[in-house]
């Protein structure tokens, strides 16, 4: 509805004002704000009284112009990205425009005449109209430069974390410093344990969606067990994390973790004596949580000596091609490799392979008979058995290669 001609004219009288109250709101209204005094000189004369000077200039077109577009919002934007780019509070943003508001209408007040009261009234209306599109527009711009520049570090320290972690990031005191490690370490690798397929397959894979929620989930969790933010790297159901301190995880931390996601979550820990010790310390962590998988260990926290003969039969070497090269003829056979892998965790109990399976014992025999049949492999003998353990344990990832590194 357009203004009466008295409420223009009234607001018209303030018009001479606005250099004035820019100065004003600048320097002697947001004082009173919590940590504006902080702010640079600089930053008050010249960016605030300028946001300030065209933000009463923005209301007083308006009060000719009803309808002036939404390009008078521009600055505001700018100067709300500018401000989340420095870090300034977003309640003491909102704070100075809503105290810049307070300021024009006294102005407004102190240029009423009286019998203006109905032209005042208008002009307040107008005032507290256009205040809500002002905040949102700033509340909205801040809060999008904020999630960017949050994005951006943290995808900045994963990359650090991830150099470090892999070793193709020297340690030197710079990056110490900023990941925050200056002495021993905890190093855990925590792997989400999804149930298994139907008729006795692979594990079915989870969504990316439900991985990423639930690694987060082991993330806070790890957080409130440690006390403090751990550096953290995930990759699909799989995660790293360092904990700045010589400690051990606790006994019930799987327990924990698997309420907390609702599925079971293997850990393996490895310590590091010093920082330069983290990334090989996080490779070794790695392969015990693989090891452990392997042999059939029940999630759990799992630690070096927990998988000892095992891991050092899982060494890559000489011998290591050889070894996982007898189960080559098995390759593309993937019911056989999981079958064995299921019987060799179960201590080789055939009925309880079945039962893990969803299969008649004499299907599990059929197939250990064909995998007997192609790899040569007698599992009724210790030496065989041996080698089967090893072959599955270098052959889930091509470990045989003379060479290769640890996973």
């Amino acid at each position: 509805m357009p203004l009466s001609d008295e409420a223009r004219a009234l607001a018209l009288r303030c018009e001479p004002r606005v250099n004035e109250l820019a100065r004003h709101m600048a320097r002697e209204s947001f004082e009173q704000l919590p940590g504006y005094t902080e702010l640079p000189d600089d930053v008050k004369d010249l960016e605030i009284a300028a946001t300030a000077r065209h933000g009463v200039r923005l209301f007083l077109r308006r009060v000719s112009d009803p309808h002036p577009g939404s390009g008078g919002l521009r600055l505001f934007r700018e100067r709300a990205a500018q401000r989340a780019d420095e870090g300034m509070p977003l309640h003491l943003l909102l704070r100075s425009h809503a105290l810049g508001m307070y300021v024009l209408w006294q102005a407004l007040r102190e240029a009423a005449e009286p019998g203006e009261e109905g032209a005042l009234i208008e002009l307040v209306d107008l005032l507290l109209q256009s205040h809500h599109s002002l905040v949102g527009a700033v509340a909205e711009t801040y809060m999008d430069e904020r999630s960017a520049l949050e994005a951006e570090q943290r995808e900045r320290l994963r990359s650090l974390v991830r150099g470090f972690l892999d070793g193709t990031l020297e340690p030197g005191q710079v990056l110490l410093e900023e990941l925050g490690l200056g002495g021993p370490a905890l190093v855990l690798a925590v792997a989400l344990e999804p149930a298994d397929g139907p008729d006795g397959g692979r594990p079915d894979p989870l969504s990316p969606v439900t991985v990423r929620r639930r690694m987060r989930r082991i993330q806070t969790v790890l957080d409130q067990t440690f006390g403090t933010e751990l550096l953290f790297l995930f990759d699909a159901g799989a995660g790293r994390a360092v904990v700045p301190r010589d400690c051990e995880p606790p006994d019930d931390l799987a327990r924990r973790l698997s309420r907390a996601c609702g599925v079971g979550v293997r850990i393996a820990a490895a310590r590091a004596a010093a920082p330069a010790a983290v990334p090989e310390a996080s490779r070794t962590a790695a392969e015990i949580l693989r090891i452990a998988r392997v042999c059939g260990l029940p999630p759990g926290v799992h630690g070096l000596d927990d998988v000892l003969l095992e891991f050092h039969l899982s060494r890559p070497g000489p011998s290591g091609r050889r070894i996982a090269a007898l189960l080559d003829p098995v390759a593309a056979r993937p019911e056989l490799l999981w079958t064995l892998r299921t019987y060799l965790a179960q201590q080789q109990d055939r009925r309880l392979t079945a039962v893990l399976l969803g299969l008649h014992p004499n299907t599990v025999d059929n197939r250990l008979a064909r995998l007997a049949e192609l790899t040569g492999l007698n599992l009724g003998a210790p030496r065989d058995t041996a080698l089967a353990i090893a072959a599955l344990l270098l052959h889930d990832t091509g470990q045989g290669d003379e060479g290769h590194g640890s996973a």
